[in-house]
């Protein structure tokens, strides 16, 4: 990857990091970074809270919960804040 696309998109890990967290009050946000066929490149980010299944180990997506909303309302409601956070 080009050097100057590499900081553009961890720039926009960042920020969209730091909506994520404002978003949901996690205590932090985990980073997974995934190459995993010829030119492909993303990224996972998963807000950490100090009750979760995983304080303070890896996340288990053995055991971890399929879908981490009550309702598609609280969904979209999600998806409503992110957007407003990201200036969308």
């Amino acid at each position: 990857m080009p050097e100057a696309d590499a900081a553009f998109f961890m720039n926009e890990v960042q920020r969209i990091r730091r909506a994520l967290r404002k978003v949901t009050g996690a205590v932090k946000i985990k980073h997974e970074l995934h190459a995993n066929s010829g030119e492909h490149l993303h990224i996972h980010l998963f807000p950490r809270y100090l009750d979760d299944d995983f304080p303070s180990t890896p996340i288990d997506y053995r055991i971890n919960e399929s879908a981490p909303y009550e309702s598609y309302e609280e969904y979209l409601w999600f998806i409503e804040q992110m957007r407003k956070e990201l200036g969308q």
